[in-house]
C-alpha cells in the first residue's frame, strides 16, 4: 500500500435489495481536504457510512496507515480515529448543546456522578475555538439549523479525529459561518487531521479542496487535482451530459392574483408584512438566516398563527388556522428540513404522494388503493424519480428524489400556490436543472411559487419578483430585471 496516503478503500462494493450502490470504487485520502462528488443517488454516502461503520462494505479492502482493517460499527470506526458529521442532524433536541458533544463520554467525578463543570466548560472551549456565539447550556431544541450544524462540528471535533468526514457541512450556513468553519478546517490540516468533504456547492469546493474524486451511479469515475480541472469538466464527469443552463428559467403568463398578505404581524418574527402574489409567478423571497423567511412561509400555510393582519386568497379574505385548512385552500409547503417535516421516512414513496390527498381517494372512510397506485405510478414517471418501485421506503431514496417525492404529493393535491423553502439545498446540479424545470411546468400551468432560497445565484436565476427580509420586515422590492447580488445583500444587512 502506499504509505504516503493515511486511508485507503479499494474494490469497495455495496449490495442492497436489489441496488448495487457502490461497484468497485477506490478511494484514498492523504494530509489534504479531499473532495467527494457526484450527483445525488451516486454512491457518495454509502461510501463514507461504511467508513464511518454505519453500513458493512459488500466486498472490497479498507487500509488505515497502510493496515487492512475491518470496520465493525460506529464505535470502532470513533476508536479509529474517524469522525463523520451527516448532512442530516444526529442530535437529541431536548438535551443541552454539552450533553450533545459528549453524549455517551460524558466525564465523571465517579461512577454515576457527572462532572458538569468540566462538561460544560471542555465544550464551550471547543465552541468558543470555532468562534461560534453558542452556550454550551443552551438547549439544541432552542437553536437555528444553522447553529445546530455548528454543533455536529463541534461534536466530530470532540472526538481528536484523524480523519474527519463532512457531509454537505455548509448546507444551512451563512457565508460568514462557512468562512469560520473552512479556517477550522485549515486549522484542522496543520494539526494533522485530514478531511474528506461532499458537497454540491461547486464553488466552495475550489476555495478548500486539494483533490476531487468524482462518483457517478456507483462508480469511480476519477480523481484530480482541483487546480487542474474546470467547473464545467466536474459536472460534465458528475453528470455524463452537458447542461446547457443551470438555471433554465421560462416566462409564463402573470395572471391573477392569487394571494395577498396584508399588514400581516407574528409575535416579534413579522412586522407589517405586505405582498401579492399572481398566477404564473415565481416570488423569490431572499435574506438572511434569522430574517423571517420560513416564519413568513409557515404563517403562509397555518403551521404559526398570525396576531394580526389580514390573508386573501383568490381574492377572497380567509382565516388559515392550520395546515388542513391552508390545504383545503389549495396552497402546499416544500419544507426546508425535508426529512423531519416533509417525509414520513418509513412509509413508502406510494404512501408519501397519497397521503395529503387521501380524502381524493376515500369514499366513506374507504380508500381506493388502485387510484392511489395510478397516481403515484402517473407522479413518479411524470418527475422521474429514481426508486425500485412505489412500495420503496421513502428514507432509502436520494436526497433529489426524496424531494421529488414531495413535490409529487404537493401537485396530487391540485394546488394553486407552492411555497418552496430551501428547494434545492443538499442537491446535485443536475438534479437541481429537474427542479427548475418543474417549477417552469408548474407556473406555465398557472401554479404561483413562492421560492425561498439561501442561494442568491438561485434566487437571481429563477425568480421573476424578488422580496428581501431583514429582522422579520419587507426591507426591499426588485423585479427579475433591476436585481443585483449586491442590492439585495445591501437590503438583506439593513442598508436603505
Amino acid at each position: 500500500m502506499n504509505k504516503n496516503f493515511k486511508l485507503e478503500m479499494r474494490k469497495i462494493c455495496k449490495i442492497f435489495p436489489g441496488v448495487v450502490a457502490l461497484d468497485n470504487v477506490d478511494f484514498e485520502l492523504g494530509e489534504e481536504v479531499h473532495i467527494l462528488l457526484g450527483e445525488n443517488g451516486a454512491g457518495k454516502s454509502t461510501l463514507v457510512k461504511i467508513l464511518s461503520g454505519a453500513y458493512q462494505k459488500t466486498s472490497g479492502q479498507i487500509f488505515l496507515d497502510g493496515k487492512e482493517i475491518e470496520i465493525k460499527n460506529p464505535k470502532h470506526a470513533q476508536d479509529l480515529g474517524i469522525s463523520i458529521i451527516y448532512q442530516e442532524f444526529n442530535l437529541v433536541p431536548h438535551l443541552s448543546v454539552a450533553e450533545n458533544i459528549f453524549l455517551g463520554r460524558e466525564p465523571t467525578l465517579m461512577p454515576g456522578v457527572l462532572n458538569l463543570k468540566k462538561l460544560y466548560n471542555s465544550a464551550q472551549k471547543i465552541l468558543d475555538d470555532l468562534g461560534v456565539e453558542i452556550n454550551a447550556r443552551s438547549l439544541v431544541k432552542d437553536l437555528g439549523v444553522a447553529q445546530q450544524q455548528m454543533v455536529e462540528v463541534a461534536k466530530a471535533l470532540s472526538l481528536d479525529a484523524r480523519i474527519l468526514i463532512m457531509d454537505e457541512p455548509t448546507s444551512a450556513l451563512t457565508e460568514q459561518e462557512i468562512e469560520r468553519l473552512f479556517a477550522t478546517i485549515r486549522d484542522l490540516l496543520k494539526k494533522g487531521v485530514s478531511v474528506i468533504y461532499i458537497s454540491h456547492r461547486l464553488e466552495e469546493l475550489f476555495e478548500i479542496g486539494d483533490r476531487v474524486t468524482i462518483l457517478r451511479d456507483g462508480k469511480y469515475i476519477g480523481t484530480h487535482r482541483i487546480d487542474d480541472i474546470s467547473k464545467p469538466e466536474l459536472i460534465r464527469m458528475m453528470v455524463n451530459r452537458e447542461l446547457k443552463e443551470q438555471f433554465p428559467k421560462k416566462k409564463a403568463a402573470i395572471g391573477d392574483e392569487i394571494l395577498r398578505l396584508q399588514n400581516v404581524e407574528k409575535d416579534t418574527v413579522l412586522h407589517d408584512i405586505n405582498f401579492s402574489l399572481y398566477r404564473g409567478e415565481i416570488l423569490g423571497i431572499a435574506g438572511l438566516l434569522g430574517s423571517g423567511r420560513t416564519e413568513l412561509a409557515r404563517a403562509i400555510f397555518g403551521a404559526e398563527r398570525i396576531d394580526s393582519g389580514n390573508i386573501f386568497v383568490k381574492g377572497k379574505q380567509v382565516k388559515i388556522t392550520g395546515p388542513r385548512s391552508a390545504i383545503n385552500l389549495d396552497i402546499g409547503f416544500l419544507t426546508e428540513d425535508r426529512k423531519c417535516q416533509g417525509l414520513i421516512l418509513n412509509l413508502s414513496v406510494k404512501e408519501n404522494i397519497c397521503l395529503p390527498s387521501v380524502d381524493r381517494f376515500s369514499k366513506l372512510g374507504v380508500v381506493n388503493r388502485k387510484k392511489e397506485v395510478e397516481a403515484a405510478d402517473f407522479y413518479i414517471n411524470e418527475l422521474r424519480i429514481k426508486t425500485p418501485g412505489m412500495y420503496q421506503k421513502v428514507m432509502y431514496l436520494s436526497g433529489g428524489n426524496q424531494q421529488k417525492v414531495i413535490i409529487s404529493k404537493w401537485l396530487c393535491t391540485n394546488v394553486d400556490v407552492l411555497i418552496f423553502d430551501e428547494p434545492t439545498r443538499g442537491i446535485d446540479v443536475g438534479s437541481k436543472v429537474e427542479i427548475y424545470e418543474l417549477m417552469n411546468k408548474l407556473i406555465a400551468g398557472g401554479v404561483a411559487i413562492i421560492m425561498i432560497s439561501s442561494e442568491l445565484p438561485e434566487i437571481l436565476g429563477m425568480s421573476d419578483r424578488i422580496l428581501v427580509m431583514h429582522q422579520g420586515r419587507i426591507a426591499g422590492e426588485f423585479s427579475a430585471e433591476e436585481a443585483t447580488q449586491e442590492k439585495i445583500l445591501h437590503k438583506a444587512l439593513g442598508g436603505d
